[in-house]
C-alpha cells in the first residue's frame, strides 16, 4: 500500500479524506461539528468519529489525531493510509474488536497550523478537575518572560539569558519547566485553562457513547514533536501505575516508555486526555499509548512553538515575517518527505495490529 496520498496540504483537504475513506469502507460516520467557528478559509471545523466492527463488541481500540492541531497533518495521513490497508481491516475484522477513529481532537488548532485550540489552550493539559486549584509550575514563572521576548526573532542577548537558565537548572528541568503544563499565563505556552474546552466535553462523549459499554478499551493517541526524525516513540498514556505500564509493555514491547520515570522523550505532564479513560469508563479495562513521531531536535521544536504564541500575540508581525513563523511551526511537526511518511506509516500499522491482537486475546 502506498501511505502518500493519504497525507493532505490543509485540514479541508484531510477531513474530505477521512470522511471519503470511512464512507467507502462501510463506517459509520458521526460528526460533531464546532459551533461558532469556522477554519482558516471559512470552513466548518469538527470532530469527525468513524466506527468499525460491532457497537456491542467486548474490546475497542479508539485512534485519535489533532489532539495537537497541527500535528494533526500526520495523524490524520495515518488514520487514512490505515483505513485504506488491507490487512489492518482484515484483522479488524478477524480479531472482532471495534475500532473507533476520532479525525481532528482539536480542528480549530489543525486548520490554523496551531499546536492549541482556539482559546490558546493545549488540550493535553486540559483534562483535569477544574473543581480544585490547579497544580502549580514554578518553574514556568520563573521563564515566561523568556520565552517570549518583545520581538522576533529574539535577541542574542535575550537567548543568551535562556541558555543561563539551562546551565543553572539543567536541559530536563527546562523542559518539564516549559512543557509541563501551567495554568497562570493564558498568553504562555502549554497553557492549561480555567475550563474543559469543546474539544474535551466532545471527546469525553465519544468515549461515553463508543467505550464505555466495552471490557477492554485501548487508545492509540498520534502526535509529533519529539524524538529522532520518523522513530515512533511508544509512550505510556496512563495512570502511575505499575501494573498497568506492564500490561501496556505486553501490548507493544519492552520499548514502551514512560513519563513517571523518565525513559520518556516527554516530560511529566498534568492534565493529560487519558484522564477521561478512566473517568468517563470506569470498570473497563483501558491500556493506551501516544505514539509520537520525531521530526526536528527539541530545541529547534520549541523555537517554533515560541515563534507561535509570539505571532499570536504579535498580530501586526509583517507578511513575510508570519509565513516564515507559519512555515517553521509545519516544519517542525511534520515532515513532508516521503521517508518520513512512509516510516511513521509502518509504525502505526504495527502499533494497531499489535492492539487489536491483544484486544482480541483478551
Amino acid at each position: 500500500m502506498d501511505p502518500l496520498p493519504h497525507f493532505s496540504r490543509s485540514y479541508a483537504e484531510a477531513r474530505a479524506k477521512f470522511v471519503a475513506a470511512a464512507r467507502a469502507a462501510g463506517h459509520a460516520v458521526e460528526t460533531h461539528l464546532m459551533p461558532d467557528r469556522t477554519g482558516v478559509d471559512g470552513e466548518p471545523l469538527a470532530i469527525d468519529v468513524a466506527l468499525a466492527g460491532s457497537p456491542t463488541a467486548q474490546g475497542v481500540l479508539v485512534l485519535t489525531s489533532a489532539t495537537h492541531g497541527i500535528e494533526g497533518y500526520c495523524g490524520s495521513g495515518v488514520q487514512i493510509a490505515l483505513m485504506h490497508d488491507a490487512g489492518v481491516s482484515r484483522t479488524a475484522v478477524d480479531s472482532g474488536v471495534a475500532v473507533v477513529w476520532v479525525h481532528a481532537v482539536n480542528p480549530h488548532g489543525f486548520s490554523f497550523g496551531r499546536r492549541v485550540n482556539e482559546d490558546n489552550v493545549d488540550l493535553n493539559r486540559n483534562f483535569r478537575d477544574f473543581s480544585v486549584p490547579p497544580p502549580v509550575n514554578a518553574g514556568y514563572a520563573d521563564i515566561h518572560d523568556l520565552l517570549l521576548p518583545p520581538h522576533w526573532p529574539p535577541s542574542a542577548e535575550h537567548e543568551a539569558k535562556s541558555l543561563a537558565y539551562i546551565a543553572a537548572h539543567g536541559a530536563r528541568t527546562y523542559q518539564t519547566a516549559v512543557t509541563g503544563g501551567q495554568y497562570a499565563y493564558p498568553d504562555g505556552l502549554f497553557y492549561g485553562g480555567t475550563r474543559a474546552t469543546w474539544s474535551n466535553r466532545t471527546m469525553r462523549a465519544v468515549l461515553r457513547r463508543h467505550a464505555a459499554g466495552r471490557r477492554r478499551f485501548g487508545w492509540i493517541d498520534i502526535h509529533t514533536g519529539l524524538g529522532p526524525r520518523g522513530l515512533g516513540e511508544k509512550i505510556f498514556a496512563g495512570r502511575n501505575d505499575a501494573a498497568d505500564l506492564a500490561r501496556t509493555r505486553a501490548w507493544w514491547g519492552a520499548e514502551v516508555t514512560s513519563i513517571y520515570d523518565a525513559s520518556s522523550s516527554s516530560a511529566e505532564l498534568t492534565g493529560l486526555m487519558f484522564n477521561s479513560a478512566y473517568e468517563e469508563c470506569a470498570g473497563v479495562e483501558y491500556t493506551g499509548i501516544g505514539l509520537e513521531y520525531g521530526t526536528l531536535p527539541l530545541p529547534a521544536m520549541l523555537l517554533a512553538l515560541r515563534a507561535d504564541h509570539w505571532l499570536h500575540l504579535h498580530p501586526e508581525a509583517p507578511p513575510a515575517l508570519r509565513a516564515s513563523i507559519r512555515q517553521g511551526m509545519r516544519d517542525a511537526f511534520y515532515i513532508d518527505a516521503d521517508d518520513w511518511k512512509i516510516a511513521v506509516v509502518a509504525q502505526a500499522r504495527d502499533a494497531t495490529s499489535r492492539a487489536l491482537a491483544c484486544l482480541a486475546k483478551a
